[in-house]
């Protein structure tokens, strides 16, 4: 299977620590936050008490959901891996590799609605690459890379989380997974489920930006002091995004299982596709390692801008990483194989439109 041994999506904790960890370039002093497991943006001290904050993720083409879509999709989720940082992003660099097929007037769709969203995120395109390259057949058609400034004492990283803390999730699990999967197979989604719950499970991709949720947090607790951390759940969903912040926190965490909400149209759409939505890439949700005093006083603050926020569990000064469910204590090991891509692959095959 070569030297990932059938590993789809992002390489497991194994594979970055055995192969990539200790092979980074350089050592330099100004560097605040490198590379890390479960890390996703770098600071590095500018001097003059402030950081910069940097994190690149990949584009996203998907012809079959539409290139508005595909641009929404890439703008946010580069956004929300800067939000977790507390600030939103200021400048972005955009390398496309697209495939040959791509239509030029497909391709000015899908730039125009990249320009216009992140003019409304007050984002500025600073430069990249652009070209089409023979062969490539992917819906993933480059990288991207975002970029702010903001005082360092005030940067947060989704390694600071503190022994004690309650963690906090906002919205649902797998929104992501199961949106992107009832618009990628309308069809049989609409001939199982029936055409309301489809329609519920798509729209939920619009529910993807944690922006919102991250600017609340500042605004309603101190960062560093009782807002110690945030990350945002892509893939390895929900649980797989707990056990990323305490690795990359040198903690254990225990979480209910049973408080993790899953919206009723999510868990109708996971199970049709197999899928465990605590598992599966859940962009969209919001996990933050909250003061145990301030977990009442941010849950509210949030409700009250109609964002839904549950508290699931705790971080452990033990690294132990356990999960209850049914009452019952468990070990949690996840591997870093999200069943998403499985699932979006098994249904191709199965000729599902």
């Amino acid at each position: 299977m070569g030297a990932f041994e059938g590993n789809n999506g992002k390489v497991s904790v194994q594979i970055f620590k055995e192969d990539l960890e200790h092979s980074c370039g350089a050592t330099r002093p100004e560097i605040l936050q490198g590379p890390a497991f479960g890390v996703d943006t770098a600071l590095i001290d500018l001097g003059g008490g402030n950081a910069l904050a940097v994190s690149s993720d990949p584009l996203s083409i998907i012809p079959s959901l539409g290139m508005e879509v595909s641009a929404w999709l890439s703008v946010h989720l580069l956004a929300n891996d800067m939000c977790t940082t507390g600030f939103p992003p200021q400048y972005a660099q955009f390398v496309l590799n697209l495939p040959e097929a791509l239509s030029r007037t497909d391709f000015n769709t899908y730039w125009q609605c990249m320009h216009h969203l992140c003019k409304q995120h007050d984002i500025a395109i600073t430069g990249g690459h652009t070209g089409q390259i023979p062969g490539i057949n992917a819906t993933i058609a480059g990288g991207g890379t975002m970029f702010l400034t903001a005082p360092k004492n005030q940067l947060l990283s989704s390694s600071g989380a503190k022994a004690g803390d309650r963690i906090i999730m906002t919205k649902s699990a797998a929104l992501s997974s199961t949106a992107l999967l009832a618009r990628a197979f309308p069809q049989t989604v609409r001939k199982k489920l029936g055409d309301s719950l489809w329609q519920k499970a798509a729209q939920n991709f619009w529910k993807l930006s944690v922006l919102p949720e991250s600017a609340m947090a500042m605004q309603t607790l101190s960062p560093g002091q009782t807002l110690h951390a945030m990350h945002d759940v892509t893939e390895g969903g929900i649980l797989g995004a707990v056990a990323e912040m305490a690795t990359a926190s040198k903690f254990g965490f225990q979480v209910d299982k049973n408080a993790i909400p899953v919206e009723d149209e999510v868990r109708q759409v996971a199970d049709l596709f197999q899928i465990d939505p605590l598992l599966s890439i859940g962009a969209g949700s919001m996990l933050m390692a909250v003061a145990p005093e301030s977990e009442s006083q941010l849950i509210s603050a949030l409700g009250e801008a109609d964002i839904p926020a549950t508290s699931i569990g705790t971080f452990t000064k033990n690294t132990d990483q356990t999960v209850i469910e049914n009452g019952q204590t468990k070990p949690f090991h996840f591997d870093g194989t999200d069943p998403y891509w499985a699932a979006f692959y098994n249904a191709i095959s199965r000729g599902w439109q």
